[in-house]
């Protein structure tokens, strides 16, 4: 009787040997989808109000809230100095809201820890709430009763999106786990 090596492959078809999570997916799409995300206000939209959501900012909470270990606390410092320098916020700005957010969210985490859609929804539209006033005192606006009403839209757009975000950060997901062969 042929004794079977566990080293060979078994089939064309079925074999799970020589398969491997790519690290560059893994470790690299959460943080580009967040960058591509800051990219957001380079989009050609003309508007008399603010009207594009943080996009990065809400690509950030989308991945921490779905897989909170994936993101380092320091990650708000890289991810918020890009945010920075595409949005035409001051510099620091977004690296002090991302950072605090991370930090928050973490302190968050280990209170609550089992949580459904709905509860992050609502720490989510808090969150973004906090984010779109914090970052308009930070820029200098004079914030009064009609630039305060001028930023609800952009919030209220920002909170309806959030749902479509984190769908669209389940897939990604999966993407990233794909077992990929290995070469060599």
């Amino acid at each position: 009787m042929e004794r079977l090596d566990p080293r060979a492959r078994r089939d064309a078809f079925g074999s799970k040997i020589n398969r491997d999570r790519s690290p560059v997916l893994v470790f690299g799409i959460p943080w580009l989808t967040i960058l591509i995300g800051s990219l957001a206000p380079l989009a050609p939209v003309i508007a008399l109000a603010p009207l594009v959501p943080p996009l990065g900012y809400i690509m950030l909470l989308g991945w921490r809230l779905l897989r909170p270990g994936l993101l380092p606390l320091w990650a708000g410092l890289p991810l918020g100095l890009f945010d920075d320098l595409y949005s035409g916020q001051p510099m620091g700005s977004a690296v002090l809201l991302f950072s605090v957010t991370l930090i928050g969210l973490e302190l968050f985490e280990t209170r609550f820890p089992f949580r459904g859609f709905w509860q992050d929804w609502l720490l989510a539209a808090g969150l973004l709430a906090g984010y779109v006033l914090l970052a308009a005192g930070l820029s200098g606006a004079q914030l009064d009763r009609l630039h305060l009403a001028l930023l609800v839209p952009q919030w209220a757009f920002a909170v309806i999106l959030f749902p479509l975000v984190v769908r669209l950060v389940m897939l990604l997901d999966q993407l990233r786990l794909l077992r990929v062969r290995r070469i060599g």
